[in-house]
């Protein structure tokens, strides 16, 4: 598991890492819940709170353009 390192003390952005790291590393909630050890409606619930995108936009895939 990765490591990540707080910059200060504020318990929300630590709260919003945690989670926005869980899913991108587990990929889907329900695998992100289980690595934080929290039930999927709970983690459904700090997406809200903390205000994170999720799922994330769709990045296009390199070489193609949007006209």
């Amino acid at each position: 598991m990765p490591q990540i390192i707080l910059e200060d003390f504020n318990l929300a952005a630590a709260e919003r890492r945690l989670c926005v790291a869980a899913l991108d590393l587990a990929g889907n909630m329900v695998g992100a819940a289980q690595l934080l050890g929290i039930t999927r409606h709970a983690l459904k619930r700090r997406i809200i709170k903390l205000q994170i995108v999720y799922p994330r936009p769709a990045e296009p895939a390199p070489g193609s353009t949007r006209e």
